[in-house]
């Protein structure tokens, strides 16, 4: 993958350095050497994401493109627990990705292979199930309640305001719109969730060709 105005070294070296301006510790070396052993696993997770995403040029990672930083930031926190059960440096990269681009996403989220971030700012993700092929607009919540945990399905939108939360389940191929707020409830595949009166949803079918200006599938 081009790494547009940087080398892997200058890469390395940028993210060290917000990370030391983020939480300056003092641990910066610790941290560098941790983000070294991880970083190509991590561009390889991006590199998928951005080529599936159709608004992002194939092959090629901007960091300061800030919903591209925004997932790197997370693929790489989320690879180096995965990979090694570090919390430290992944702890680090989630409050960069709170600092930077305000988002609360934190590292031992499972996000799908592709998901696709318009504005990062006021998104927050609890841990949930996440379906492939998602889009997240600022505001966007996903919140569980105790042991009651959302089901996102496939190629589902989120719109800017807009909440999942407790033992929601949200089948594949639905848009949830602006500010509507899904709480305990069933969204089948297929539709588009609207407001409705005193709480209730009105559904409506989606579009077929709605992804297209998202994703290349």
């Amino acid at each position: 993958m081009k790494l547009r105005g940087h080398t892997r070294e200058s890469l390395l070296s940028y993210v060290a350095a917000q990370c030391a301006h983020v939480v300056p510790d003092g641990r910066d070396a610790v941290f560098r050497a941790v983000v070294d052993a991880h970083l190509d696993e991590a561009l390889e997770r991006l590199n998928r994401c951005i080529d599936a995403c159709a608004p992002w040029r194939p092959g090629e990672f901007n960091v300061l493109q800030s919903s591209q930083h925004t997932t790197f930031l997370y693929y790489l926190a989320n690879t180096i627990w995965t990979r090694s059960g570090d919390t430290e440096a992944p702890t680090r990269l989630f409050l960069m990705n709170k600092a930077f681009n305000g988002i609360d996403l934190f590292y031992e989220i499972a996000m799908p292979e592709v998901f696709y971030i318009g504005h990062s700012v006021g998104i927050v993700l609890a841990k949930a199930t996440y379906g492939n092929f998602l889009v997240l607009y600022q505001g966007a919540t996903v919140g569980r309640h105790k042991d009651q945990i959302p089901v996102i399905g496939d190629r589902v939108v989120l719109y800017p305001g807009s909440s999942v939360a407790a033992g929601s389940v949200v089948g594949d191929d639905v848009v949830v719109s602006q500010g509507v707020r899904v709480i305990n409830k069933l969204v089948p595949s297929g539709m588009i969730a609207f407001a409705g009166a005193g709480g209730d949803l009105v559904l409506r079918p989606r579009p077929d060709d709605l992804l297209q200006e998202y994703f290349r599938l």
